[in-house]
């Protein structure tokens, strides 16, 4: 499987403007700029599209996880914040709320910190990866 994605930028670093489009185009020339970047301005930025990929592979990676012990999670609400310091990703911090009937906290634990440790994208980030959790 592959999947693909286009960034065209126009302009010096500061002053120029750019946009995103996905293979799926969930993204379709979507705004980026260093406002949206390094600001707080209108559109996305790379740190925040890896955010959102990392949130997303732990939450399914967790799932096949729990299915695999026989568990079903009622709802993997994932949060993940990126940190950009001088000009590299210094972490990724997951905080996860979960609804799993019946399973207990050791092996829910178990769970996550598998998920943490293989879901596809926390084996491409190189950089140190966090995870806080509440279960219901």
């Amino acid at each position: 499987m592959k999947r693909s994605a286009t960034a065209v930028w126009q302009g010096s670093g500061k002053e120029g403007k750019g946009h995103l489009s996905t293979q799926s185009t969930t993204l379709n020339q979507t705004q980026y700029s260093f406002s949206s970047r390094f600001e707080e301005g209108v559109g996305t930025n790379p740190e925040e599209l890896v955010a959102a990929a990392h949130a997303g592979c732990f939450a399914m990676k967790l799932s096949f996880n729990l299915g695999g012990a026989g568990f079903t999670p009622e709802q993997l609400e994932t949060k993940c914040t990126i940190t950009l310091e001088n000009g590299s990703v210094t972490g990724s911090h997951l905080i996860l709320n979960a609804k799993v009937p019946e399973i207990t906290l050791e092996k829910f634990t178990e769970l996550v910190q598998d998920a943490e440790k293989n879901c596809p994208i926390s084996k491409l980030l190189n950089t140190a990866i966090t995870v806080e959790f509440t279960l219901a």
